[in-house]
Parts: C-alpha cells; sequence; structure tokens
C-alpha cells in the first residue's frame, strides 16, 4: 500500500525545521548509503548528530506518532530516525531497494514501510520527483511541503535528478507490529471503514462488530 498523507505536520514545525536547515551542516549521503546504494546515491544529509538536529527530528516524530491516519497505515512498533537530505541541482538517487535490516547488531530492526516528508515548496525546484516501482507501473511523487508519502521498504525506488533549485525531505523508516503488508492493508480498510461509520452512524452494533473483528485479526497478526 502506497499512501499520501497531505499536511502531516504543523506550518510552525514546518518552518522551523526550514530555518533550521538552512544554517546546519550537511555531509555526502553516501556516508549512510549500504554498498551498493552508494554507487547511485547523490545527495547531502544533516549531520545527526547537531543537537539541533536532533530535536526537530524528535519533534517530527512526535507528530507521526499521533497522527491517527499515519497510525492506522503504519502500526508502528519501532521508528528508525529521520534522516535530512538536501538535493541541489546535479543531485539525485538511483534506484535502490532500503535496507531490510537498519542498526546496529544489538538494535538492529527490520524494515517494513518507508516514507518521505517533503519539506520544500514543490514549485521551488525542478525534478526531484520520487517514483516508485510498482507492478502497476512506475508511481511518481512531488508533494506539498509538510505532506508524506508512505511506501513498503520492498520497492525499487529513486529520486529524480534536480536540475533547478533545493529539494528537501525528510526520509524515514518503521518495523510494523503487522508483518505482512497484505495483511496491514486489511486492517486499514476495516479501521477506516469503521471510523466513517462512526461518525455517520455513531455507536451501533454494526461498528462493535467491525470493531471486534478488526481488534481480533490485530490480535491474530500482531507481531509483540
Amino acid at each position: 500500500m502506497i499512501l499520501c498523507i497531505a499536511q502531516i505536520i504543523p506550518e510552525e514545525l514546518l518552518q522551523r525545521i526550514q530555518s533550521t536547515l538552512a544554517d546546519t551542516p550537511f555531509q555526502d549521503g553516501r556516508e549512510t548509503a549500504g554498498w551498493h546504494a552508494r554507487t547511485v546515491k547523490h545527495n547531502h544529509q544533516a549531520e545527526s548528530s547537531h543537537p539541533a538536529v536532533s530535536a526537530l527530528r524528535e519533534e517530527v516524530v512526535g507528530h507521526l506518532q499521533r497522527h491517527a491516519l499515519f497510525q492506522m497505515a503504519v502500526r508502528p512498533r519501532r521508528m528508525k530516525p529521520l534522516m535530512f537530505s538536501r538535493y541541489e541541482p546535479g543531485m539525485s538517487y538511483g534506484n535502490h531497494v532500503d535496507d531490510a535490516i537498519m542498526g546496529s547488531p544489538g538494535g538492529a530492526m527490520r524494515t517494513d514501510i518507508s516514507f518521505t516528508l517533503f519539506l520544500g515548496d514543490p514549485d521551488a525546484y525542478d525534478g526531484g520527483e520520487l517514483l516508485i516501482e510498482t507492478t502497476g507501473g512506475e508511481q511518481t511523487f512531488k508533494l506539498p511541503a509538510g505532506s508524506l508519502v508512505l511506501y513498503p521498504s520492498s520497492t525499487l525506488h529513486r529520486v529524480e535528478p534536480v536540475t533547478r533549485g533545493e529539494r528537501l525531505a525528510a526520509v524515514g523508516w518503521a518495523q510494523s507490529l503487522v508483518r505482512d503488508p497484505q495483511q496491514r492493508e486489511v486492517l486499514f480498510d476495516l479501521d477506516t471503514t469503521r471510523r466513517r461509520l462512526f461518525e455517520e452512524n455513531g455507536k451501533t452494533p454494526t461498528f462493535d462488530t467491525l470493531s471486534k473483528s478488526l481488534a481480533n485479526l490485530l490480535r491474530m497478526w500482531a507481531d509483540t
């Protein structure tokens, strides 16, 4: 399942991120890439040890953890710290698949879901589209600032070359409580439907039955 979520962070936080990153040292993005991705990765990343960057990462993750739609789609068990990336003209990130396991052996995390949070106005740069390969063909994403797209970590994807301006984004990864992507989608559909029923009719017997089925499927499929 690929899902776009508009305005997942507030405008005030978005502006603080933009302002902070303008004064933050960046490093070669290849330093955090796997041995094969390093050959096609050409971007800059904010230094993760910078105190301001660390604080922003925690604040953004806090908003994601409180966002109902993100929680319904991801059902995160663990999340990898965000990376803030910058692409200038001529930069890109060629076809790659995210590492299946991230982190040190003592804190290794399986990656089930990847996401990109767009931090710049799409009119401020040319190129820089996120392309995700699916069974139905390539899907292209270039979202408004503050919006996010999440997608299976198992997909091949790339960032097209930037030809003008500057592309700012944050990327992150989550290990889900529900490992199977098809099961996550079933739970997402059920949860979406029961919430819509509640908004339209309140707490009815139909809502209760759907809630029971959702809870029992989650109980059956959750990997805790």
